[in-house]
């Protein structure tokens, strides 16, 4: 099954041509194009509910492209449902539908496989990642742990007696994160607990009053409760210190091999022409060399992580092949 959707994935390299930007002189959405120009208005669809992840990004998006006239009247609609694949399936069902895309993430990478969804995002058209969120590792206040260091080694000698607390379903983000941690420190992750809440508003009341040992997911999620010393940070999980926590370290400068970047981005359904997906292409490369995103970005503490063409089908592929490793030594494989 990983095989089959892994070379699924590739296949996108060869099947669907890299499309330039560069030379397309009439804007995105220009209804006088003629034969290349939109039947509908282009719409954005989050996986989730409203006020989720997917749901921000995908309105900051449509509103960034509002205000700059890069791609006036961008509608944004939500399908939430089984991590994200409910909202796959309808994008799938499109076909040749060049005037829909879906805002999409790691989690729905790893919901795909956990929910046992029919279709796959190597059904998809990449069109382009667009940002990276660092995770961070957070415990409350009166945690006895006062660096990653200690508490590592004691999730090493005591497993299951170290709790970690996500805002993801198993397969999401804040799920593969103390997964991959603990596989990078040398503890087995079936041996993880776990647990799941609704979102970080839960998530930030278990790890404040000791639910759990320690929290896991954007550190986004905690800069309030960082800022009022209810929380200490031990780490972040980029390649690089964030800088509303630039004396938190990374797991790297701690000895830690594991760099671990949540990140959204967009794809369409399949078999949408090749005009229709440079559209999409070149609307959101203008949007992210924008100003106007660039504050955008720097409100939510996301980075810039822009990728379009094989490059992003190659990235997609390198995710589904990790993200199905390690949902596979979990037993979560449906």
């Amino acid at each position: 099954m990983v095989t089959v959707r892994i070379t699924a994935l590739l296949s996108l390299l060869v099947i669907v041509p890299m499309l330039t930007v560069a030379g397309c002189a009439e804007a995105p959405w220009d209804r006088s194009a003629g034969s290349g120009g939109w039947a509908a208005e282009p719409r954005i669809m989050a996986p989730n509910a409203p006020g989720g992840g997917y749901d921000t990004t995908a309105r900051t998006v449509a509103r960034v492209m509002e205000e700059t006239g890069i791609a006036p009247g961008v509608q944004v609609f939500n399908l939430p449902g089984a991590g994200g694949t409910v909202g796959l399936q309808r994008v799938v069902d499109e076909r040749g539908n060049g005037a829909l895309a879906m805002q999409m993430g790691l989690g729905t990478v790893g919901a795909s496989y956990v929910s046992g969804s029919r279709v796959t995002l190597a059904q998809t058209t990449p069109i382009a990642r667009l940002i990276e969120e660092a995770g961070a590792v957070v415990v409350a206040r009166e945690s006895p742990y006062t660096s990653i260091g200690a508490l590592v080694k004691a999730w090493r000698a005591d497993p299951e007696k170290v709790t970690v607390g996500g805002g993801s379903s198993p397969g999401g983000p804040d799920h593969l994160l103390p997964m991959r941690l603990a596989k990078a420190v040398g503890i087995d992750p079936r041996s993880v607990g776990y647990r799941a809440y609704e979102g970080g508003g839960e998530l930030l009341t278990a790890v404040m009053d000791g639910s759990v040992t320690f929290g896991a997911s954007g550190y986004g999620e905690f800069l309030d409760q960082v800022a009022a010393g209810q929380l200490r940070v031990l780490a972040v999980t980029g390649t690089e210190p964030v800088g509303v926590l630039e004396e938190v370290p990374t797991l790297k400068a701690s000895g830690i091999d594991l760099v671990f970047a949540n990140w959204r981005g967009i794809v369409a359904p399949p078999g949408i022409s090749a005009r229709e997906r440079e559209r999409w292409t070149d609307a959101l490369d203008r949007m992210r060399r924008s100003a106007r995103w660039r504050t955008e970005l720097a409100r939510h503490g996301w980075s810039d992580a822009f990728l379009t063409g094989d490059r992003f089908a190659g990235y997609l592929a390198e995710q589904d092949r990790a993200t199905a490793e390690i949902l596979s030594r979990l037993g979560l494989m449906s």
